[in-house]
């Protein structure tokens, strides 16, 4: 009755804005004086995961330290995680304008103090004073917008402006493929067409030894025009031959009527879908492989750079069209003109990692290549268009050159065997899947993202798809000192440019605390960020913002356990990865791991528990007890590892992580394990997490393995017997066949909830497939160390060191002052 009694109170004589900050308080001061148990790590686990769900983000820490130097100490650094267009549970979209700050251009949010008598509101970033417009006349403390609801931490705007023009989709197709292989692209493009947004634009690319740019608005024959494709044609000089001109709508449509082969871009290259899609389906089916003589012993040519130059030229000479995607299906490594990875010669072998260490020949065209894509990647990124790369090839096609046009645009990068296999498929089909509950594309273009946080914080940079904005918000953020000294990935601004974004879109933002030592914050009080992402959705070209405004409290640096019971494992980890991801793009990898090692002995080192010299005395939080394991997993992970691994396959996972959120991106790190076994109650079996090492295989079980880019069905070796001999078949070994039944289902379930899809793997124990699921367990039982624990009598041929080992060599190194 007390309780409820002064709740009242509260609610009665103080602001609403106090009441927040003090329940956060409370809510943290419970968090951090709670004994560390098993129960209250879950607890707090559960409150990060439903934070995420009302905010959309996650943080390595969520209570900062309140001095410079103290924050320096924290060894892990202070990140964002944050998906922009993530569905926030009860998150409404308002139908109007966002009201800025005139002093900082925040917008008005449910932290901010607000004064009802003088309709005035005070910005939490800056501390302007601004008045509310006259359409706010009528609000009070019990007729609030929903803005200063504090429930509504992340808002959705819809701005009341033209809608934008419609997005265009260049598909440009690589011809110098077998015919089956043609028809199998041909026909996943048809499908694709029929799931484009109803207002879009389409626009058909062919190159093989020369670009062919189909003119689908000429309405009297199929036209197109021949390329040269051993040399990047400038915009300017592509305009001219192309006859193009700077028209008005009215007259590109009078000259398309009169077929004089002159006007604009769009209605002759770019042309509605409405209009265009007999003509665009029957130039599809006339598509046949490129007539060029290839000798035995040598590479088709293959202008891929000159292509993808031509298409991304579309853009910029369409004055009209604002936004889009170029569609790039590729079968092969490039070996002509611009861009060039490889000479046609056979004989000289395809770049590996090797080559990249040894500085060998073979790799070079490498940094030309790079550099070349690098620069069209700029430019379409200044046109609002992404770049999709769909390698579907047996060998490297030139991922790992051509990966800025997709990471810095906002693109799709997919290896597959194929166009007809199913992960390229079932990925391309999920890009263009529709909201169920509007029936509309779920796609963004021209994404931009600005970033505010309280003075005692700066902006350290971005990891993920973007490019710094070269004006506007980035200027202003470092006239105000919003800007840190010290960059992480894409830094010295506080805007950038996010080309295209869907719901899976992530970002991870890096933060410095600057508060001076002897004037630190006063523990206990709050600190803000903002984040707002502006874009264009796709379907009906309205534009707009999404803001997410965060709030979480300075702690006091003495108290180390306020400071830990923040600690998010998961965030913190792929905040990490990112940033050793970042670092292998210009660093030895052998560097990045020793920078990974010394990190984690540092934060061991500060946080544990132990008595100096005595590893047995050793004990870290629960709180942070995960994290050496899932850095033990980094380490071991295709992202930081490249043997075995082609610099195409590493350009693709390095892409994927860089995009997914912490959930997806904790599984890719360490990958989750369920064990399937007879239910001894005669019930269907159910998978139980089981420990990623070698010691759960066992004969009579099924594994199932999810790395997010494989999806294992392992089958032990009892397991596969009866399955083979036909036991399942049998009625009386029903369990039998649930058993088998249970964990398909299950991984069919995972790969249908992914995009990219994941490659499915079903394989038995000792067989050859099984090493899929082999190299991603702890190695704790090998040919020359043995765990003493394995069930299965299998043993893994590897001279890794096994997760017991590296944690003991860690507290050893810990403890040691």
């Amino acid at each position: 009755f007390c309780r409820v009694f002064l709740l009242l109170l509260l609610f009665l004589f103080l602001s609403r804005r106090a009441l927040l900050l003090l329940l956060l308080a409370l809510v943290w001061f419970g968090m951090a004086h709670t004994p560390e148990s098993g129960g209250t790590m879950m607890d707090t686990q559960s409150a990060l995961l439903q934070l995420e769900q009302s905010e959309g983000c996650r943080l390595s820490w969520n209570a900062w330290p309140s001095s410079r130097i103290e924050a320096s100490r924290t060894i892990v650094p202070f990140g964002v995680m944050i998906s922009p267009l993530r569905a926030v549970e009860g998150s409404p979209t308002l139908p109007y304008e966002p009201l800025p700050c005139k002093g900082c251009a925040s917008i008005l949010n449910c932290y901010c103090q607000v004064d009802y008598a003088s309709k005035m509101w005070v910005c939490p970033f800056c501390h302007t004073r601004n008045g509310f417009p006259a359409h706010y006349a009528g609000i009070s403390e019990s007729n609030l917008p929903a803005e200063l609801f504090p429930q509504y931490v992340s808002l959705t705007y819809t701005l009341r402006t033209a809608p934008a023009p419609p997005p265009a989709f260049v598909f440009t197709v690589d011809l110098c493929q077998p015919r089956e292989d043609l028809a199998a692209c041909v026909d996943s493009i048809k499908q694709t067409i029929g799931s484009l947004p109803e207002r879009s634009l389409v626009g058909l690319v062919t190159f093989g030894e020369r670009v062919h740019l189909y003119e689908l608005g000429y309405g009297n024959c199929s036209k197109l025009w021949v390329l040269r494709g051993d040399a990047s044609i400038p915009k300017d000089k592509l305009a001219s031959m192309l006859l193009l001109s700077n028209q008005t709508a009215p007259q590109q449509k009078q000259n398309h009527q009169m077929n004089d082969g002159s006007g604009g871009c769009e209605g002759r290259f770019l042309v509605p879908l409405s209009e265009c899609e007999f003509a665009l389906e029957a130039a599809l089916d006339e598509l046949q492989p490129d007539a060029q003589d290839v000798a035995v012993g040598f590479r088709p040519r293959r202008c891929t750079g000159a292509a993808m130059d031509v298409a991304v030229s579309l853009f910029e000479a369409a004055g009209g069209v604002s936004s889009g995607r170029v569609m790039m299906f590729l079968s092969g490594p490039i070996t002509h003109g611009p861009g060039l990875m490889v000479d046609i010669d056979m004989a000289v072998p395809l770049r590996c990692h090797k080559d990249f260490d040894k500085g060998t020949g073979v790799a070079k065209h490498f940094k030309k290549s790079h550099a070349f894509f690098t620069g069209v990647a700029s430019r379409a990124v200044a046109s609002g268009v992404a770049v999709d790369l769909f390698a579907c090839a047996m060998d490297q096609v030139g991922v790992a050159e051509m990966a800025p046009t997709a990471e810095r645009t906002g693109g799709v990068i997919v290896l597959a065997d194929g166009f007809d296999h199913p992960v390229y498929r079932n990925t391309i089909k999920s890009m263009f899947e529709r909201d169920p509950a509007t029936g509309q594309c779920k796609m963004g273009f021209q994404a931009t993202s600005d970033v505010f946080c309280t003075r005692e914080v700066r902006v350290s940079g971005c990891i993920g798809a973007v490019t710094a904005a070269a004006t506007g918000a980035s200027s202003s953020g470092a006239a105000s000192g919003r800007v840190s000294e010290t960059d992480v990935g894409c830094g010295g601004t506080t805007s950038w440019r996010l080309g295209c974004v869907d719901e899976r879109s992530s970002y991870a933002y890096y933060f410095d605390i600057v508060q001076s030592h002897n004037n630190a914050i006063r523990p206990g009080d709050p600190f803000y960020l903002q984040f707002q992402t502006r874009y264009v959705a796709a379907a009906t070209g309205e534009t707009r913002v999404k803001v997410t405004t965060l709030a979480r409290r300075w702690c006091d640096p003495a108290r180390l356990d306020e400071l830990v019971a923040g600690f998010d494992q998961e965030a913190a980890g792929v905040l990490m990865a990112r940033i050793s991801v970042w670092r292998g793009e210009t660093e030895d990898a052998f560097d990045v791991l020793r920078w990974l090692d010394r990190t984690l002995i540092r934060l061991c080192s500060k946080y544990g528990e132990y008595q100096k010299d005595d590893p047995n005395t050793f004990r870290l939080s629960p709180y942070m007890s995960l994290y050496p394991q899932f850095i033990f997993h980094l380490r071991r992970s295709p992202f930081l590892q490249v043997f075995n691994s082609s610099p195409d396959e590493t350009a693709y996972f390095r892409s994927v992580l860089n995009r997914e959120g912490v959930s997806t991106a904790a599984v890719m790190i360490q990958p989750t394990l369920l064990r399937y076994a007879l239910n001894p109650n005669g019930g269907a079996p159910v998978g139980m997490p089981a420990v990623l090492d070698v010691s759960s295989l066992a004969p009579d079980v099924i594994l199932l393995l999810d790395t997010f880019f494989h999806v294992v069905v392992f089958h032990g070796q009892t397991v596969a017997q009866w399955r083979d001999a036909g036991y399942h078949e049998k009625p009386e070994h029903a369990a039998f066949k649930a058993l088998l039944e249970v964990p398909q289902n299950d991984a069919s379930a995972l790969i249908n909830s992914r995009m990219p899809t994941p490659r499915f793997v079903d394989c038995d124990q000792n067989g050859s497939q099984a090493r899929f699921l082999l190299a991603r367990l702890n190695p704790s039982a090998t040919y020359n160390r043995d765990s003493g624990v394995g069930t299965g009598g299998d043993i893994i041929f590897t001279d890794d060191v096994a997760l017991g080992v590296f944690l003991d060599h860690l507290k050893k190194l810990a403890v040691a002052g």
